[in-house]
Parts: C-alpha cells; sequence; structure tokens
C-alpha cells in the first residue's frame, strides 16, 4: 500500500484511515487507470470509500457519499455506506427462518425485520486485503458459524477492479461448510453531480424492469411482483428521479421515497443491462450491469444532513442513490423467488459492473 502521508485525488488522508479493529487493521487501498480515475476503499466493510471519474468537462468528480475517516464509519448514523453487505443483503422478516428443518435467529435490527447480515454484518468487520497491481483488489472474510446467528464457516472473496474504460467491476465469490444463506451487494450512495450536490431529483434513471415487488410497511415483500405500469414505480423509459417520487402512491409513502426491489427483465443468472443513470448538471452517466435477479432502488430516504461527510460535505434526505444488486428479499420465505440457500460443494459467484461515462 501507499505511503501513509499520501492524500488521494479526493481528499482523503491514508493516515486516518489506518487503525487496528478487533485485533486486525484497518487500512485505505488506492486504485487508479490510465485515465486517472480513483477508486479508494476500505476493507473495514470492503467499502468504496471515494470514486473520482472524469465530467463532461474532463474534471474528475466524486460521484459517492462516505466520510473523512475510519472512526467516523465506526460511528456513522449511515453504517452502510459503500460496503458490501452480508451474510444476507436487505431484510428477513421477523429475523427467523428455517433450514434443513432446523430454526434460525438473527438480530432485529430493522424495525421486526433483520437488515444486512444483523448488527454487525459484512460491512462492520476488517476484511483481508490484497491489491494486485495498481487497479485491482482482492479482499478476504471468513464468517464463522454462528457468526449473527446464521450457520456455516462461510468464506467470502470479493474483488474490485477500475478498467481502464471507467468500469468498476465487483466480483464475488463464496463456499460453505454448512447450508446457509448468502445475498451480497454493494451499498454504495451514488450522486453523478457529485457527493455532497443536494438532490438527485434531477437524475435521469432507466431501469430494465417491468415488475417490482410491493412491500408492506416494514418493507417485507407481499410476495408476487407487481407491474409497474401506470404507477411512479416505471422507469422502464427515461425519467427524473423527483419527478414522482412525492406522489400520494402507498409505497412512495412508507417508504419515503424508493426503497424497492426491482425485477430485472433478464434470463435467470444471465449477466446483462440492468439500469442506467445520468447526471444533467456533469454530463457523467453510470450504466449498472449485473448477473443478479434483481436490484434494489434506495433514495436515501432516511438520511438526516445531520453530520459532515468528505470535505465538509451534508447528505440531507434524497441526496444518493443507490443501486443494490442483488436477490430478493425474504427469499428464504418465498420459494416462488431465486434460492439463497448455498451448499457444501457448491460455489457462490456473482458480477456487477458499475459502467462509467460521459454524455453531452
Amino acid at each position: 500500500m501507499s505511503d501513509n502521508t499520501q492524500e488521494t485525488k479526493s481528499g482523503l488522508q491514508i493516515s486516518s484511515f489506518e487503525k487496528n479493529i478487533d485485533g486486525k487493521e484497518a487500512s485505505l487501498f488506492i486504485l487508479t487507470n490510465k485515465n486517472g480515475a480513483e477508486l479508494t476503499i476500505s476493507n473495514y466493510g470492503a467499502r468504496i470509500v471515494s470514486l473520482m471519474v472524469p465530467d463532461k468537462d474532463g474534471n474528475l468528480v466524486d460521484v459517492v457519499t462516505g466520510h473523512n475517516s475510519i472512526d467516523e464509519y465506526l460511528e456513522s448514523e449511515e453504517p452502510y455506506f459503500g460496503a458490501v453487505c452480508g451474510r444476507t443483503a436487505n431484510r428477513i422478516a421477523k429475523g427467523e427462518f428455517t433450514l434443513d428443518e432446523v430454526d434460525y435467529t438473527l438480530a432485529i435490527n430493522n424495525g421486526p425485520n433483520s437488515l444486512h447480515g444483523g448488527i454487525k454484518g459484512f460491512n462492520a468487520v476488517v476484511w483481508d486485503a490484497r491489491q494486485i497491481g495498481k487497479d485491482t483488489l482482492r479482499l478476504k472474510y471468513l464468517s464463522v458459524d454462528g457468526e449473527e446467528g446464521f450457520p456455516g464457516n462461510l468464506t467470502v472473496i470479493v474483488t474490485y477492479t477500475l478498467t481502464d474504460n471507467n468500469w468498476v467491476k465487483i466480483e464475488y465469490e463464496a463456499t460453505t461448510d454448512k447450508a446457509t444463506l448468502i445475498n451480497l451487494t454493494n451499498h454504495s450512495y451514488f450522486n453523478l453531480s457529485g457527493a455532497g450536490d443536494a438532490s438527485v431529483a434531477d437524475h435521469i434513471l432507466t431501469i430494465k424492469a417491468e415488475n417490482y415487488l410491493p412491500t408492506d410497511e416494514t418493507a417485507i415483500p407481499y410476495g408476487a411482483p407487481a407491474t409497474v405500469k401506470d404507477t411512479p414505480m416505471d422507469f422502464t423509459s427515461p425519467q427524473p428521479i423527483g419527478s414522482r417520487i412525492g406522489e400520494e402512491f402507498e409505497q412512495l409513502i412508507w417508504a419515503r421515497g424508493y426503497d424497492h426491489t426491482y425485477v430485472l427483465d433478464k434470463k435467470e443468472n444471465a449477466f446483462d443491462f440492468a439500469v442506467k443513470c445520468f447526471s444533467p448538471k456533469t454530463g457523467i452517466q453510470m450504466e449498472v450491469f449485473t448477473d443478479q435477479p434483481g436490484v434494489q432502488l434506495y433514495t436515501g430516504n432516511w438520511m438526516t444532513g445531520n453530520f459532515e461527510g468528505k470535505n465538509g460535505q451534508r447528505y440531507p434526505a434524497q441526496s444518493a442513490v443507490c443501486f443494490e444488486t442483488q436477490h430478493y428479499p425474504d427469499s428464504i420465505h418465498n420459494p416462488d423467488y431465486p434460492s439463497i440457500i448455498l451448499r457444501p460443494g457448491e460455489k457462490f459467484e456473482s458480477k456487477t459492473i458499475f459502467k462509467f461515462s460521459v454524455q453531452n
């Protein structure tokens, strides 16, 4: 890793991200490409801390929210900023499930449900990290049997690559010695006008999904998908994120905005286009490609702006948007959903790519 006195292009001090946590060393790693783009990653939570990509004028813009130091992440009211969430991203109803006739109980940390792996999910642990050249970082974590209530020793590897065409590639692998659940995602909060910009309402969004999963008031899906047609959930054609977010529509009222899984229109396990998002201010466009069956659209509805993030920025509600590629919430209770069960001898593999470009 680079000298800890170094400052990143986003203005972060590497030394501010170095700390011993639970007996393991947290650090900040810097990935670069030939275009001068820069991706910084902390092995605390395997999280993206900053992402500098060029705008329409050729200036580098940091397009993800985050903090100035590891201490701020440890105390953050937004613990998922940029992190890998697991063992199970999203929610499990009532924090309980049955697998192979054995009952398991998880922490309740989101209303009556379990969210993003529990109290100390993958976002809140230090991963082993190995940088491979200037553009790739490999992170590994062993989640032991019983951790956060989940069965099996689960070995997880996440590989980040910043390519020379300004793509951020995230590859996931996992194996287990006992049947368990797995649903991994990256929880970066994007603002393509630059982190700290007041709103993503003007971002133009397209999602390749004719159906979504309506939820109850606690964000647990009812089960069957519903059509987006003739509702404010419809992004099959390009729409500003904020154009209908305030409508008197039950799903939007309950969630204070968008916080829903979209059922992607693609073949099962196929790696395909999912999302396109564009900022008219900077001209920065992001396309999301994934092999996952769904993407959770979350518009940062619970962000408060109460704290200072990177470089004195504040992040009020709906000042960022998340595209969490994943399996569906509460899949273990819905036999019709794609399975999130991983068994010994199997290998979980997944890939998501965020492709950045400029449109004038």
